[in-house]
């Protein structure tokens, strides 16, 4: 499939802005037969690509993020002549990524602070990797570009005045459990507009004006059918709301609604 037919598949303009940039990704490493690496990736716009990957059939590629089972992932080209390195899993990953550890804060921050500070310095989202939050602070993952400016700067503002900051190598960062809240959910069925009416707290119809939007991913892929019966298992994202996982259907009420554990990453 040619690059002008699949980049028509795609409506929305910042889709076919990513699409594009990956195939400019994939001609530089062709051309200058070196790697070529994405910027990070949120799972939906990973999705998107890995889809296009398929239809081309590149292989020559890896999905890394800085830790296992990242939430936020860069996508990694590489040419003939360093296939070996990554096949035997011997490429340094430090020469893309870095780790900004904080540490030393008299209290527990949440995520949305941290990621607060950087966008406040002036750094892109899609500079950073996954926040990993602990009791004192940190491990925050960003692309190796843009590590020493935050060595500089961070202190600069007042939440991380006092905290010891420093890059450690990528394979020394702190790992710890995705977190969830848990809660309910009864619905009078399975259909999608029911549950995101529930998730997103407001009326049926506008849940159907969300889903319409494209606003809702199922499984990270844009889903704009109201009447997609959801599973066990679904992982729903709705933008501008969060992420959550359809941890249980639990069973029915007396009168017969059905009875939703969800979980929502936090």
């Amino acid at each position: 499939m040619e690059k002008f037919e699949i980049l028509e598949k795609y409506r929305k303009e910042e889709d076919r802005l990513l699409v594009a940039k990956l195939f400019d990704k994939i001609s530089a490493v062709q051309k200058q037969n070196k790697i070529q690496y994405t910027d990070f990736l949120s799972p939906i716009e990973l999705q998107i690509l890995k889809k296009v990957l398929n239809m081309i059939s590149y292989k020559k590629y890896i999905i890394y993020g800085g830790v296992e089972e990242a939430q936020r992932n860069v996508i990694i080209f590489y040419p003939d002549k360093l296939e070996d390195i990554f096949i035997n899993n011997q490429f340094d990953f430090n020469s893309i990524f870095n780790t900004i550890r904080i540490s030393n804060l008299p209290e527990e921050m949440e995520h949305k602070r941290f990621l607060g500070g950087l966008i406040k310095l002036g750094v892109k989202r899609e500079k950073i990797g996954d926040i990993i939050v602990e009791d004192d602070g940190a491990d925050i993952i960003v692309l190796k570009e843009i590590s020493q400016f935050l060595i500089t700067h961070l202190q600069e503002l007042t939440r991380f005045k006092n905290a010891n900051i420093s890059i450690v190598n990528i394979n020394e960062t702190r790992k710890k459990e995705q977190e969830f809240s848990e809660f309910k959910i009864i619905v009078s069925s399975l259909r999608l507009d029911n549950i995101i009416s529930e998730l997103a707290k407001t009326s049926r119809s506008k849940a159907n004006e969300i889903i319409e939007d494209e606003r809702v991913f199922i499984n990270y892929e844009s889903e704009n059918k109201n009447t997609k019966a959801i599973k066990e298992g679904d992982i729903i994202t709705i933008r501008g709301i969060g992420k959550f996982i359809v941890s249980e259907i639990a069973g029915n009420t007396r009168s017969g609604r059905f009875v939703i554990i969800i979980k929502k990453f936090v």
